[in-house]
């Protein structure tokens, strides 16, 4: 199971930062627009729209990349938040449901389960 936690968090990272991309892109691409255009209006709007847009791909990739960080040094907070944002993922229909089903039964093995949380075991007490 430790192949397939390492490939739902490269998955999240390389996701996430692709969306960060996009984002980046489609607002300089509005940005752009808008100063082609001449309009000053329109430059004012189109650049809001373009930094919020960004906003709104920076909100949604922060989680999944700093999840898959997590996971890839199997901390539990990173397991969760996957988990988080797997579940809000099902809706991304087709990808994001595919990815979302493979990371939230790879996640809710049991045998993956024990790969975050191992068992500790108690120091044998000394005799005297």
């Amino acid at each position: 199971m430790e192949t397939h936690v390492r490939i739902v968090a490269v998955i999240n990272i390389v996701f996430g930062g692709l969306f960060l991309i996009i984002g980046g892109g489609l607002a300089t691409l509005l940005v752009g627009i808008g100063f082609l255009a001449g309009d000053p209006e329109a430059m004012t709007v189109l650049g809001i729209i373009g930094a919020a847009f960004t906003l709104i791909m920076l909100v949604v990739s922060l989680p999944a990349i700093i999840g898959g960080i997590g996971l890839l040094q199997r901390k539990e907070w990173g397991r969760i938040v996957i988990l988080i944002i797997s579940v809000l993922d099902l809706v991304n229909f087709p990808v994001g449901t595919a990815i979302s089903a493979y990371s939230l039964y790879v996640l809710l093995n049991q045998e993956t389960v024990g790969l975050f949380n191992p068992v500790k075991t108690m120091p044998a007490e000394e005799t005297a």
